[in-house]
């Protein structure tokens, strides 16, 4: 990777190659910044930047989808950022400094940039099947919605936070559910597996079956409707198969161009990629983690807002790395789903049973710093639980897992003393 030595100040053209929230946000971050020079930010989809993570949450259980988007084009007109939706970037050359687009009139046009900055999302992974749907996009949603009627069953292909917040949705809308997961367990990823248990018990309780270790191996149509095939040898008649089985990250265009790209497009803890002209964030990027030592890449709505402040401030020169807890959370039916910093990265366990029933599964590292923390149960009590957590996290400091495990000690008075 490049440093800070590599990057000139004569700064005035940047290309953010991603309209979604991240690349917007990262293009509104450089005028808020100060950057007064041009920008231009291009999107593959016809709509204006939008808040995906209502489409598999509460979008699925009302009667009418409105997406949520966090600027108006004419905020970014005012911004002068030259918004261009409904267009391809064919191809990106890192010698000429350009980036070839689909044009109006057909054809290609080349836009110069000093910086650039991708953006580019992920893509859902794929069942090797026909008659799936997917979920990624505003049209995939409203795609779905048609399909959910309170005298249809579902079949949901993944016991991820997707899989699963769309199995809460249909169940909300009245639909019989049943949720078939390859692996062991429920959230096998990205929430400890005590948590993920009362996940699966939430899910039961609302009637939702739950079967591990479970792949579809066939689908066929009959009429209306769709026959499944199970590993286990049992078929299911549905009348939609949905699929949440997690994303890939979207780097053809940086491999093409050359960059580095490994599980997501290599970039350094400042986000610069291995053209230190270039910058990805999102999504799409694999970056190094100070906390586990590892490279990670996470697909989450605060990892994007949070990236596209720190690739803003390291394009204009800023080089200041990436350090932000990564926070997760998910909907399901009227209970909360939290997750702070990143499991699986603790040496030991640290279960903290508030007097509610809340279960607050809290992850130590050797020197008993807290490296993750995670929860389900009453949106506010467990958000305020899980921002404290979030604290002690960046804090770093060594900390007395008897009083973690005590509910009668405040997390904050916890947070207080460790920052002292």
């Amino acid at each position: 990777m490049s440093t800070s030595a590599d990057l000139s100040s004569d700064v005035r053209r940047i290309v953010v190659v991603g309209a979604g929230e991240c690349g917007t946000h990262a293009a509104m971050a450089l005028r808020d910044k100060g950057f007064d020079g041009e920008i231009t930010l291009i999107g593959r989809e016809s709509v204006h930047a939008y808040e995906r993570p209502p489409l598999s949450k509460g979008a699925l259980a009302v009667d009418e989808m409105a997406l949520v988007h966090p600027w108006t084009p004419e905020q970014l007109a005012q911004a002068h950022i030259d918004l261009r939706l409904g267009v391809e970037v064919m191809g990106i050359d890192l010698e000429a400094g350009t980036v070839t687009t689909t044009a109006d009139a057909g054809g290609e046009e080349e836009i110069p940039w000093d910086r650039l900055l991708l953006a580019l999302g992920s893509d859902p992974r794929r069942l090797q099947l026909d008659e799936v749907t997917y979920l990624r996009t505003h049209e995939d949603a409203e795609a779905l919605r048609a399909l959910l009627h309170p005298d249809g069953h579902l079949l949901v292909v993944g016991a991820g936070f997707i899989g699963l917040e769309i199995a809460a949705g249909a169940r909300e809308r009245g639909m019989d559910v049943t949720v078939v997961e390859a692996g062991s367990r429920a959230l096998g990823r990205i929430v400890p597996e005590e948590v993920a248990a009362q996940v699966v018990a939430l899910h039961e309780a609302h009637g939702v079956p739950l079967r591990v270790a479970t792949t579809v191996t066939g689908l066929r149509r009959e009429g209306d409707r769709v026959r499944a095939v199970l590993s286990d040898g049992d078929e299911l008649l549905v009348d939609a198969v949905v699929a949440g089985i997690g994303a890939t990250p979207t780097t053809a265009l940086a491999e093409a161009a050359g960059l580095l790209v490994d599980d997501g497009i290599v970039v350094d803890e400042a986000l610069r990629t291995s053209d230190p002209r270039v910058f990805a964030a999102g999504d799409c990027a694999s970056f190094p983690d100070a906390r586990s030592g590892g490279r990670v890449r996470l697909e989450s709505w605060r990892n994007a807002h949070d990236q596209a402040e720190t690739a803003a401030a390291s394009m204009l020169g800023q080089t200041e790395a990436h350090v932000a807890v990564p926070w997760f959370w998910s909907d399901q039916y009227d209970q909360m789903l939290s997750v702070a910093g990143l499991p699986g990265t603790g040496e030991r366990a640290v279960l903290r049973h508030r007097d509610d029933g809340v279960l607050l599964h809290l992850g130590l590292d050797a020197q008993d710093r807290l490296v993750h923390a995670a929860a389900v149960g009453p949106g506010a009590g467990v958000a305020k639980d899980i921002r404290v957590a979030e604290k002690l996290i960046a804090a770093a400091v060594p900390l007395d897992p008897a009083q973690l495990e005590d509910p009668g000690v405040p997390l904050r008075s916890i947070l207080k003393a460790a920052t002292a």
